[in-house]
């Protein structure tokens, strides 16, 4: 069963674009031949850290968003535990929260649906009878 998860990963701030981005391909290389799949990489640029992080206040920070099995994730972990550049990382499973999300947002539209149709038949209905001629 394939899950959806964010990967967010933060580099030394004196770290070059060149190794920045071998870094990135090395693991986007492994996520295949762990069985998964990289839906995308988004490079967030340097920011400030909210707390001193082995003695670095800015970090370059990294979101990769992958689809796959345990396997993929534990692998991913695995090379950023011992590659020396990665100050700090977060998984976080996300396909649970879209699921909720995409359910939410089709109870809503469900609603407009259901409170527009009432308003549009009272709006028909009062037309006619403003307009007919009164009887006294």
């Amino acid at each position: 069963m394939n899950r959806t998860y964010e990967l967010m990963f933060i580099v030394r701030p004196d770290m070059t674009d060149e190794d920045l981005d071998k870094l990135i391909s090395t693991l986007q290389s492994s996520v295949p031949t762990s069985g998964g799949t990289v839906v995308k990489v988004e490079k967030m640029g340097k920011r400030r850290l909210a707390y001193t992080v082995r003695r670095f206040h800015d970090g370059i920070y990294v979101l990769m968003v992958v689809e796959g099995g345990g396997p993929v994730i534990h692998e991913l972990e695995r090379r950023l535990r011992v590659t020396e550049p990665v100050i700090k990382f977060l998984t976080v499973r996300i396909d649970e929260e879209q699921k909720r999300l995409a359910k939410i947002k089709a109870l809503r539209d469900a609603r407009k649906k259901v409170s527009a149709q009432p308003a549009a038949a009272a709006e028909t209905a009062s037309t006619p009878a403003a307009e007919a001629p009164a009887t006294a």
